[in-house]
């Protein structure tokens, strides 16, 4: 089969960063689905594993196959599967502790897959499943916030609300009653976020605090950081409100301090892994799959939308260096996807 793998980690740059090659096919075991890869997206942990890593080995062997957003379609199923056929249409983020869908074929555990929502092709679908389940875990699972609340009363502050997790986070907190207020400091990452449902838009260049203070808020009920843990640190611990809750993805640089104002404002500190249940193999597995199952019905019915803003062209390395340097840039919005092989 065809496949896009990293050999040695190397900067995006460099013409060897990904290379194309030819693996065997794998073949399921018990618990797996076999997926014929139709589309992929990227997303940070693709280049935060391919970067340059200080005692790295010079040459990968076997090479690894990063991808960890997929959609296509179920070609061969193990002994015990239970929850999809061959020919069913699927779309998951798998598990980062084995082979990616940088590859025509692709084993997942059944477990973490959805059916892929009807409405959408395969690129608008393979942009969904890592963000969703980020989003959905951060504010519904690791939060004490009610999905299907039509009205909480409460306010949300989301950090990089352009960016993928962005992206779905307002949509899936505007379905859930939150008054919802997103950074941005472009003209098109304003846009874009007013597009996913966000009530305000402030520009996280600037002091945050004066903004919100502007639009009413003197402070915010919950916020999700999904850009710089260290940056906003200090600031949003003087603006939630007690008992607040803050959710974080992104792994700090240095110490933080979790003393006042978040001890003495009992705020509810939050971390977000979605890879945590496939890589620890957790009894509660399956909850990957109704979320995707959940949201999937959600787009059917037009209450969300796919975050994918551009289709680099076929699945090889090119193209795949291509959406990881502007993945690293910080310009993308939304979700870049590639479709097809060569």
């Amino acid at each position: 089969m065809k496949a896009v793998a990293l050999t040695r980690h190397l900067p995006i740059d460099d013409p060897d960063a990904l290379q194309d090659l030819r693996l065997p096919r794998p073949q399921p075991g018990p618990r797996d689905l076999l997926v014929r890869v139709e589309a992929v997206s990227v997303n940070p942990v693709d280049a935060k594993l391919r970067a340059p890593k200080p005692g790295a080995p010079a040459t990968l062997d076997p090479p690894r196959i990063l991808g960890f957003d997929a959609a296509g379609v179920v070609e061969a199923v193990g002994e015990e599967v239970e929850l999809f056929q061959p020919g069913d249409e699927v779309y998951y983020a798998g598990d980062v502790t084995r082979p990616g869908c940088n590859a025509q074929y692709q084993l997942v555990d059944e477990r973490l897959a959805g059916p892929k929502p009807t409405t959408l092709d395969f690129a608008e679908a393979a942009a969904l499943p890592l963000t969703t389940i980020t989003a959905w875990e951060l504010l519904f699972e690791r939060m004490p916030f009610d999905f299907d609340a039509e009205e909480n009363g409460r306010s949300l502050l989301v950090i990089a609300g352009a960016g993928g997790v962005g992206s779905i986070a307002i949509q899936l907190a505007r379905h859930a009653g939150f008054k919802v207020i997103a950074t941005a400091s472009r003209p098109q990452t304003r846009q874009w976020c007013e597009r996913m449902g966000a009530h305000h838009v402030v520009d996280h260049r600037q002091p945050l605090a004066p903004q919100l203070q502007a639009l009413g808020f003197d402070s915010v009920d919950a916020a999700i950081n999904l850009a710089d843990t260290d940056r906003y640190w200090e600031p949003l611990g003087e603006l939630l409100a007690p008992q607040g809750h803050v959710g974080l993805v992104v792994e700090p640089a240095g110490a933080l301090r979790i003393g006042d104002p978040y001890k003495a404002k009992c705020i509810g500190i939050h971390w977000e892994f979605m890879f945590a249940r496939p890589k620890f193999r957790t009894a509660d597995m399956i909850c990957h799959h109704r979320i995707l199952s959940r949201a999937g019905s959600l787009v059917e019915a037009g209450e969300l939308r796919t975050t994918l803003t551009e289709v680099l062209g076929p699945i090889n390395a090119a193209n795949l260096r291509e959406a990881h340097r502007r993945m690293e840039a910080g310009t993308a919005i939304g979700k870049l996807a590639l479709a097809g092989w060569d």
